[in-house]
């Protein structure tokens, strides 16, 4: 019975079941994990107020949020230097979030359980989200204006939090004329200053263009100085009013409230304040910019240059895939050499994806961007424009890298479609290009579409030849913008990926940027699932519409 129940082979279909199966709960395993620890980052926690025997002898008073607890045997914390008693099993610790980085030098500290004397939540903790230095953790003393307290005690919060309101409009206002109006003045004149290169470079610079080009620039300076008179009475008001706050060891800080985002006691917060809270973060993190080293504010650039970069390669693959598979299934000879090429591009697709960044770097970049440099834009030399990585060559380089695939798929399509279809339109008069072009490639449409999801799916999460040809740190405007020409192929730009390696890395805070890598981490996933789903509809949609005529 158990020969006949092996060689029926009933087991391997068990063996691939239960192998599908552990895939699948370690995925959902691991995006469990990472939910559970990026969406509950941003929720507010409890405010504890310790008081800590040290090492010293001395009882004193450690104000931060319990952030982690670490179980250590007794056998293996009297091996690292630990002191453990007879009757003591375990050594149990808490990493505590102290904030205050520019009072303590550092925002966390490991504390051990046996030595907390006493601890507490009292409702006048507050948390002061900084612009610098991280989070501050301590009690409200006054609120000043001009240097004068003009609120103390009970009322200075109430003063506080209309103070930091009139602030974070007045910070948005000098933003918005440092980034977009003060951005298009300086964007403006470095144009014009190329414009007169290049007009020197080619004899035509004369009195007339001189004149043009100075009345041009006298516009940009009047608007730049009428900027700068705003911008000094906002700096002006911004800077005049401050947060006195008392430290975990009683002195106290003068915050100034240009560098404060926000307050709050979270041990006064109920339900409903903490999700509304909680709501402000989560937008907060996917429209603003990073700050403090990435490890804190959001992430909208790198949500904005993953989706344009992986729509510009789409573009760019897409027709170049569809080409090479046509050729090969319709208009190539089958023999040797076909075989050849359909094996070359087979092994395409396992080579390593640093290799397509060097040889990005190298051509796209060096050869072809330098090239392009010097025969339309000499008079920005030495400075290069597309001689350097930007958003079109790291397009290009993760369109090359996944072509690939968008060829097999579309030629496995172009296979399953009857010859009885070819024919007939053929028989009805039409020409072989008319035959392809209305009636095999649209049958083959979700064949392409599959292989777009794939190269979708594959190009969005490619961190390692982006860093070659395009991805930085942080980049100070974005792609596209409202400056001519609005779409900006040479900028450098952000990126999911590299922001996760970035932050998860070569960040000096790893603590603090911990959260942030599963919180991107996950958004990195629902940005992928949402790309392909859009494409996944898409391609069920023209699965649908012919599929009458495949039968």
């Amino acid at each position: 019975m158990i020969k006949l129940w092996i060689k029926s082979g009933s087991p391997w279909v068990w063996f691939n079941a239960a192998a599908v199966s552990s895939c699948l709960i370690m995925v959902i395993a691991v995006l469990g994990l990472v939910t559970i620890r990026g969406v509950g980052h941003f929720w507010p926690s409890e405010v504890v107020k310790f008081s800590y025997l040290e090492d010293d002898g001395q009882v004193k008073t450690i104000i931060g949020e319990h952030v982690d607890t670490s179980i250590t045997p007794a056998l293996m914390a009297k091996s690292t230097g630990y002191k453990m008693a007879d009757d003591e099993d375990t050594l149990v610790q808490y990493l505590v979030k102290t904030g205050n980085r520019d009072v303590t030098g550092t925002d966390f500290r490991w504390i051990q359980e046996r030595n907390i004397k006493q601890q507490q939540a009292p409702d006048d903790l507050m948390v002061v989200e900084r612009r610098e230095w991280g989070n501050f953790y301590g009690q409200l003393a006054a609120v000043k204006e001009n240097g004068k307290i003009i609120a103390e005690g009970g009322q200075a919060w109430i003063v506080a939090q209309e103070k930091i309101a009139e602030a974070l409009v007045v910070f948005e206002e000098i933003s918005r004329l440092e980034k977009k109006e003060i951005g298009a003045i300086n964007y403006g004149l470095e144009r014009l200053r190329l414009k007169q290169k290049s007009l020197q470079l080619k004899n035509l610079w004369n009195a007339e263009s001189e004149k043009a080009i100075a009345g041009e620039k006298a516009e940009y300076d009047a608007q730049y100085k009428q900027y700068q008179t705003q911008l000094s009475g906002l700096y002006q008001k911004i800077r005049r009013d401050s947060l006195v706050a008392k430290t975990e060891s009683g002195s106290e800080l003068e915050i100034p409230l240009a560098k404060i985002v926000r307050i709050y006691q979270p041990n006064t917060m109920g339900l409903f304040a903490k999700i509304s809270h909680y709501g402000t973060k989560l937008f907060e993190f996917l429209s603003d910019d990073p700050r403090e080293a990435n490890t804190e504010g959001g992430i909208f650039p790198a949500i904005f240059g993953t989706v344009m970069m992986v729509i510009m390669m789409s573009i760019i693959v897409t027709p170049f895939g569809v080409i090479a598979a046509v050729y090969l299934r319709e208009y190539a000879k089958q023999g040797f050499t076909t075989q050849l090429i359909r094996i070359a591009v087979n092994n395409l697709a396992g080579v390593p994806s640093i290799v397509y960044g060097v040889f990005g770097l190298g051509f796209f970049v060096y050869i072809l961007g330098g090239n392009i440099d010097a025969l339309f834009f000499p008079e920005a030399a030495p400075a290069p424009v597309y001689g350097t990585p930007g958003l079109l060559w790291a397009s290009i380089t993760l369109a090359l890298l996944t072509l690939p695939v968008v060829i097999v798929s579309t030629e496995e399509g172009l296979s399953r479609i009857p010859k009885s279809i070819r024919e007939g339109s053929l028989a009805l008069g039409a020409t072989k290009l008319e035959t392809l072009w209305l009636t095999v490639l649209p049958m083959a449409s979700p064949a392409m579409m599959t292989g777009l999801i794939l190269a979708v799916a594959r190009a969005a999460g490619e961190v390692a030849p982006l860093m070659l040809v395009g991805v930085v740190k942080l980049a100070p405007t974005l792609p596209l913008d409202g400056n001519f020409p609005f779409l900006h192929l040479d900028r450098k730009f952000m990126h999911l990926g590299f922001h996760i390696y970035d932050v998860g890395f070569q960040s000096p805070n790893v603590e603090a940027a911990r959260p942030l890598v599963y919180a991107t981490s996950l958004l990195l996933v629902l940005v992928i699932v949402g790309l392909n789903l859009s494409a996944i509809i898409i391609r069920n949609h023209l699965r649908e519409k012919y599929r009458a005529l495949e039968g």
